[in-house]
């Protein structure tokens, strides 16, 4: 089965109620041979907040060493998002499978009358990955309620009920005690239930439950008392966790002094599920849970907020939160469902300079004209009616001076379309035979193989795969077949969800496209301008001194340790080292990278203090040298002690796993390299299951490049890399060496460092001593556009470099 039929059946299923209860989905976990059984479940019920717990409840695991799933709802722009494992999407291939296990079963079903809901199969989707991927603990936000929801099917280890307010009374209840009743089933056979309830509710968890561990604010006569010390940046807040026996002073990526609460019940859950997790792995993984679309701060000059409240609670607690800020006007993007109280909602957020109403791009969506009416009867001095979500955040962005705030809200369907003006990526292919065509346009799920066939001898020239709206298709599709050009849609039939497009054409047929564009409705004018930027047609581009950016630039790596697996202990010596890098800057490096720690498979962590000893020595006696200096470490205080020390550039194999990395870079505005990885050092034969490993690869880094900008990073000084021998497989490092032109859609320098690797064992050379094969790819990568080049031996890579360059444009070089 491909992956659009199989999507294209799941939201199918949003045609049949809903049916309170869990017989249904536990005949169909029977069906599937009982996964729940294999796993360890923890239930994250509530009114509010549960997805932001159960987000951090899996960040807080996975620092202490698990494998974790986490099953959320709703997504943004892809149904893989509900499902993760270790932060990953699940895989399209496995999507597949599942949907291609349960059809027959699920169509014998709803022939019989008893047909299954989208939610309660997406939930069994979700049991039956994690036993698959044999996670050690399964992270579960509940539905709605508790004790009638598809998530109860499984008997927890650990729950929790962040809160109880009134909602879906029709079928919870009309009081908050009926309510809370029904979410108390959650509760685990073996340890208490946490809970953030108070009140009439909390008595009757308490009535119900028995055995229950409450979470309340510092003054709360709570087993967990909380406590908001307010933003400490525009990214992350200070909360204080306390008990009888401890007290934890914490910072967590989520604003509002809501968030602490939640932040302690994920404490008390990690400690119910890990009851050996330290103090430090709680610290680090909470301060790792980032959420998008929860009081998501974009970017500054002006501040642009993201916000998927949906309800007037939750304005008023956005409301809250925007006064921690100092700006001068606000101004609003505002769109949300029809079946909404717009009146309470818009009351419960802060006055604003001016709205621009929008329509997300699904059915449930409310007229831009009756929001706009919402605002005018409150005299709001400026109010416009709007169409899309995209051209309504650009109008906004446009009216906001810089010292104003621009904030989006109203529903998360509405955040998500804005969020891609952040997120999407414009991916250029080449296809040097007819077979790659083909790969793309099976990649991109476009249904027809004999549409394929045909379309793949247009596709040699230029093509571009992203993923827009299906209103968005039709049109690029109509302007490319007028102009002789060509755009395959894929069979995804949209569920209100962006559909993968090919776009193929000539570099004329493009800048036509684009043209055309600039006066077609749905965002299409916002889109041009990424399309333009992603073919490199952007005259508007600029330079900033970096070695870089007049060609590919070599980095001469300077390990100073004694095990490092190409050339350990071979330069430990200072003495050693820098004469090293001065024959390096002789040969040609623009970049000596200086690295005390190793990373290869089974390598012993190296103490701060220790890796701080061996490098700073070095980077000092290398401030003289012509070239730049990089410090290759995950650890933020190495990385500060190494700047102190006269570093230039940071090199992150861990992508900013340390949270206070990308605030470090941000400060002293240097570049900073994020690279792609599983795991560092390097877990060997670890098996990760990738669609198509440079697009998901793409994918992965496109959150790890804005989480750095979010930071205060600009764009010119992030450097990705792709991570060859981190998580991949060797055929999967020859893949991302081959497609290196493709990360252009992350509007960033590559940097690839393919040397001396193992991957080439698959073409018969020696693991760890294989300079022929080194510079091969060096050759390749130079070729296909990358712009620094991390290699051990560099008079030989700088002359690989030298003929890829010469083989494109002999008029760099000179005859002598």
């Amino acid at each position: 089965m491909e992956y659009h039929e199989a999507v294209n059946f799941l939201f199918d299923l949003r045609r049949f109620q809903v049916k309170p209860g869990t017989e249904s989905i536990q005949r169909l976990l029977s069906h599937l041979g009982d996964p729940h059984e294999g796993v360890s479940f923890v239930q994250v019920a509530g009114s509010n907040g549960k997805g932001s717990t159960a987000r951090m409840l899996d960040s807080t695991l996975r620092e202490a060493g698990q494998s974790v799933g986490l099953y959320t709802s709703p997504h943004f722009d892809n149904v893989r998002e509900r499902v993760r494992v270790d932060g990953r999407k699940i895989p399209e291939s496995a999507l597949s499978a599942f949907v291609a296990e349960a059809k027959p079963y699920l169509v014998e079903r709803a022939a019989d009358g008893e047909p299954l809901t989208f939610f309660e199969t997406v939930t069994a989707l979700a049991i039956w990955y994690f036993d698959q991927a044999d996670v050690d603990v399964a992270v579960l936000e509940v539905g709605m309620g508790g004790e009638l929801d598809a998530t109860s099917a499984v008997d927890p280890v650990a729950s929790a009920v962040t809160n109880v307010s009134l909602e879906h009374t029709a079928v919870l209840g009309d009081t908050i005690e009926e309510i809370a009743r029904t979410k108390a089933a959650v509760a685990p056979a073996d340890n208490p239930l946490v809970t953030g309830a108070a009140g009439d509710a909390l008595d009757v968890i308490r009535e119900e439950v028995g055995d229950v561990l409450t979470v309340g604010g510092a003054d709360a006569d709570t087993d967990v008392r909380t406590a908001y010390g307010g933003r400490v940046n525009h990214q992350e807040a200070a909360v204080t966790v306390e008990t009888d026996d401890e007290t934890l002073d914490l910072r967590i990526p989520l604003l509002g002094a809501y968030q602490a609460r939640n932040a302690g019940i994920a404490v008390a859950l990690s400690r119910q599920v890990r009851p050996d997790i330290s103090d430090d792995e709680i610290h680090r993984g909470l301060r790792n849970a980032h959420w998008p679309g929860r009081f998501e701060v974009m970017g500054t000059d002006p501040m642009v907020v993201l916000d998927g409240a949906h309800n007037p609670d939750a304005c008023a607690q956005v409301a809250t939160v925007l006064d921690e800020f100092e700006y001068d006007d606000l101004h609003l993007v505002y769109g949300a469902m029809h079946d909404k109280d717009h009146g309470e909602m818009v009351e419960a957020l802060p006055d604003v300079a001016s709205v621009v109403t929008c329509h997300a791009d699904i059915s449930r969506a409310e007229d831009p004209e009756i929001l706009a009416s919402v605002f005018e009867r409150i005299d709001v001095p400026e109010v416009e009616t709007g169409d899309v979500v995209a051209s309504a955040l650009e109008r906004a962005r446009e009216r906001a001076d810089p010292d104003d705030c621009v904030l989006v809200v109203g529903s998360l369907y509405v955040v998500a379309e804005a969020r891609t003006t952040w997120t999407r990526a414009i991916i250029p292919k080449t296809h040097r035979t007819l077979d790659d065509a083909r790969e793309t346009l099976e990649r991109a799920n476009v249904a027809d193989e004999g549409s394929r066939d045909e379309r793949a001898a247009k596709a040699v020239h230029q093509t571009v795969h992203t993923r827009v709206q299906r209103r968005q298709a039709r049109h690029l599709r109509e302007e490319l077949f007028s102009i002789g050009g060509d755009c395959a849609v894929s069979g995804h039939e949209s569920g209100g969800e962006l559909v993968d497009v090919v776009l193929m054409g000539t570099l004329d047929q493009f800048d036509r496209l684009t043209e055309n564009l600039r006066d077609r409705p749905y965002a299409l004018p916002e889109l041009a301008d990424e399309i333009e930027a992603s073919l490199g047609r952007d005259p508007s581009a600029e330079t900033h001194g970096y070695p870089w950016e007049d060609g590919p630039s070599v980095m001469g790596i300077l390990n100073v340790t004694p095990d490092s697996f190409h050339d350990g202990g071979e330069f430990y010596d200072i003495e050693d080292a820098v004469e090293q890098a001065e024959a390096m800057v002789e040969a040609g490096v623009g970049i000596i990278d200086v690295g005390g720690e190793s990373t290869r498979p089974g390598a012993e962590e190296v103490p701060v203090d220790e890796e701080i000893r061996r490098v700073t020595p070095v980077i000092e006696a290398l401030s003289d040298l012509d070239a730049l200096v990089s410090v290759d470490t995950r650890k933020a205080a190495v990385a500060e002690a190494a700047l102190d020390a006269g570093a230039d550039i940071l090199n992150d194999v861990t992508g900013l796993e340390d949270p206070e990395m990308r605030f470090l870079a941000a400060e002293r505005d240097v570049p900073v390299i994020v690279m792609h990885s599983i795991d560092a050092p390097v877990i060997p034969d670890k098996d990760i299951d990738y669609d198509d490993v440079v697009e998901d690869v793409i994918d992965e880094l496109t959150e790890r490049v804005l989480l750095a900008e979010k930071a205060g990073i600009p764009r010119r000084n992030i450097i990705v890399d792709p991570g060859l021998g981190f998580g991949k497989s060797k055929a999967e490092n020859f893949e991302l060496l081959g497609r290196v032109d493709e990360f252009r859609a992350l509007g960033c320098p590559v940097l690839i460092g393919h040397s001396h690797k193992s991957m080439f064992s698959l073409v018969g050379e020696k693991t760890g001593d294989n300079l022929a094969a080194t510079i091969a790819g060096t050759a390749i990568a130079a070729d296909r556009g990358a712009d620094i080049i991390r290699v051990h031996d560099v008079p030989e890579n700088v002359a690989a470099v030298n003929v890829a360059l010469a083989s494109q444009d002999s008029s760099r070089f000179t005859d002598e």
